[in-house]
């Protein structure tokens, strides 16, 4: 992720330029001019934001508080492999492009080194979520085309026994496109895993006694803070929730670009490091493959502080509709939102940090609609498949590569076809 100020005569010129790239209102042309995301076969999705964030005004409530902010332009992109390689690969060959977009930004120089330029300004993430750890760009387009080359297949043949069904399926593809083996994890990466686990086991041993002795005095400053803190109740403006829609559900996926402002003090900041630390945490070690807690429609989102840790900015990419993305956080995860977002300027009156809030739910459907910010440029490598496409996927591919099953596990394997 690369974080510049754009500069404040220059910010429609930018969102004008950023419109080139579309082929239609929230519809990237892969092969654009200026940075073709088509031509890297390792990116996921990717996005620019020009992040105008619409609530500073709400700082008011909080005496002190810097009131005005400059408009970030945000690049980011979700790749397989090492990010600053992605990054090297980028500024390679899009470099064109990309310094007509940053020649927008405050102190970017087009005879400069660009890649140099750009990695002074990347902005490392305070939490990040991956859908499934592993599962790359490669992975998930050989299996789509493996599963449509065995709908095809399947459509022509009258065989009713489940084992030579199975057996035909296999000679039908087996001279079809190879597919690249899936790579388990090396042994360094089971090692790394199991200690990871083991040294927050025993980092959570060591800080339990500490932690039980300052939980009240916690607890106590917590309720003071929540009962203290103004309330804001501002409903989100219409029209400007219209302009950001008409650039979703052009794909089954969607993407969601938010920015906010923490509310003051270091006690708020630390909580909300705390928290986006053990999101984070869990991501990597606990919720790796297919969920979020309860929530499966999410392939990659991350958490970034920015500004001096005044502001944070979110990303997500999500299946469905943005209103049934709100509903599956409120039902199933609420708490949690709570716990990382009640720290923000307006959300809604928490208890205790997890209670109330986010199950407040039209006050929190407006704190989120006003601090959604339009994503200008927004790119997905496999349009039209969602995470349980996915992994649908991933089972047939496993199911065809799989000896010795019976018949109602090639029954059932067939029905996923």
């Amino acid at each position: 992720m690369v974080t510049a100020p754009v500069k404040p005569d220059r910010v429609q010129d930018l969102r004008d330029l950023l419109a080139t790239m579309n082929s239609a209102p929230g519809v990237v042309d892969p092969m654009n001019a200026l940075v073709p995301f088509g031509r890297f076969e390792n990116i996921h999705v990717a996005r620019f934001v020009v992040a105008d964030d619409q609530t500073l005004s709400d700082r008011t409530a909080f005496p002190g508080v810097q009131a005005s902010e400059r408009i970030p332009l945000i690049f980011l992109a979700d790749c397989d492999g090492p990010g600053d390689e992605m990054l090297a690969r980028i500024a390679a060959e899009a470099g064109n492009g990309l310094r007509q977009i940053f020649a927008h930004c405050d102190d970017f120089d087009a005879r400069a080194d660009l890649l140099a330029w750009m990695r002074a300004r990347q902005t490392p993430p305070t939490a990040i979520y991956v859908n499934w750890i592993g599962r790359t760009v490669r992975q998930v387009r050989e299996e789509a085309a493996l599963h449509e080359a065995l709908r095809t297949a399947l459509a022509g043949m009258s065989e009713r026994n489940a084992q030579q069904l199975h057996g035909k399926l296999r000679a039908a593809t087996a001279n079809g496109p190879r597919l690249t083996p899936v790579e388990p994890r090396t042994l360094g990466q089971w090692i790394a895993f199991i200690l990871g686990i083991a040294g927050l086991l025993i980092l959570g041993l060591i800080l339990l006694i500490p932690t039980l002795v300052i939980a009240p005095f916690f607890l106590i400053a917590l309720r003071r803070a929540e009962t203290t803190d103004p309330v804001i109740r501002k409903r989100v403006n219409a029209a400007y929730t219209r302009a950001i829609a008409i650039d979703e559900d052009r794909d089954i996926t969607n993407p969601f670009s938010a920015i906010g402002s923490l509310k003051p003090g270091w006690f708020r900041l630390a909580i909300t490091v705390v928290a986006l630390r053990a999101v984070g945490l869990s991501a990597i070690f606990l919720y790796n493959r297919g969920r979020l807690a309860r929530v499966s429609t999410i392939h990659f989102a991350r958490w970034v502080l920015l500004d001096g840790n005044r502001r944070v900015f979110f990303a997500s990419n999500y299946d469905g509709s943005l209103e049934s993305y709100m509903d599956d956080f409120i039902n199933k995860v609420a708490f949690g939102l709570n716990l990382v977002f009640s720290n923000g300027i307006a959300y809604p009156p928490t208890d205790f940090l997890v209670n109330r809030g986010a199950w407040r739910e039209q006050m929190f459907k407006h704190f989120l609609h006003r601090r959604q910010v339009k994503t200008d440029v927004w790119y997905k490598a496999y349009p039209g498949l969602t995470n349980a496409d996915l992994a649908r996927n991933a089972r047939i591919r496993e199911g065809l590569e799989r000896d010795g099953m019976s018949d109602e596990e090639i029954r059932r394997w067939l029905a996923e076809i």
